[in-house]
C-alpha cells in the first residue's frame, strides 16, 4: 500500500463539479492499494501516518502528529501510484489491486484513521477527481507499507 501524504491548511476534492470532501488544516491522502496488500498493511499505514510528526510545535520544529494538532484527513483513492514507468511510454498498471479489493482496503483504512480519532473526509471511489489543495511548508512525504 502506497500513500503521499501532504500537510495542508486546506484541501477538497470534486467530481463533476461538486465538491464531496473537504477539510481545513491536516493531510491530503493519496492512497493506492496494491496486488497482495491487506489489512496489516492497513494498520501500518494508518498507525504511521496519524502519529508521523510533521506538524510544528511552538518551537517550529517538525515534533507534533496529526493527532497532536487534532488536525483532518482528506483520503483520496490513487491507484496511479502504482503505475510502473520503467518501460516504454504508458504506465503499466499492473501492480494495482483490483478494483474490489482495492475498494475494501481503501474503506478499512478510512474507517481505521476515524477510530484513532481523525476527522475524514473522502473522495469517491473509481470517479474522475478534481484535488484541490493549499500545501502547508511544503511538506510531502511518500509511504509505502512494504519499506518498513
Amino acid at each position: 500500500m502506497r500513500a503521499v501524504i501532504q500537510r495542508v491548511s486546506q484541501a477538497k476534492v470534486a467530481v463533476d463539479g461538486s465538491v464531496v470532501g473537504a477539510i481545513g488544516p491536516g493531510l491530503l491522502i493519496l492512497l493506492g492499494v496494491g496486488r497482495g496488500d491487506d489489512s496489516v498493511d492497513v494498520d501500518y499505514l494508518t498507525a504511521k501516518i496519524a502519529n508521523l510528526r510533521i506538524f510544528e510545535d511552538e518551537n517550529d520544529k517538525m515534533n507534533r502528529s496529526l493527532l497532536d494538532v487534532a488536525g483532518q484527513a482528506l483520503i483520496v483513492s490513487q491507484f496511479t501510484l502504482w503505475g510502473d514507468c520503467r518501460k516504454g511510454r504508458r504506465p503499466s498498471f499492473g501492480e494495482a489491486a483490483p478494483p474490489e479489493t482495492a475498494e475494501k482496503l481503501y474503506l478499512e483504512f478510512i474507517d481505521k484513521m476515524e477510530k484513532l480519532g481523525v476527522k475524514t473526509a473522502t473522495g469517491r471511489f473509481g470517479a474522475m477527481m478534481q484535488v484541490h489543495l493549499v500545501n502547508d511548508g511544503p511538506v510531502t512525504l511518500i509511504l509505502d507499507s512494504r519499506n518498513k
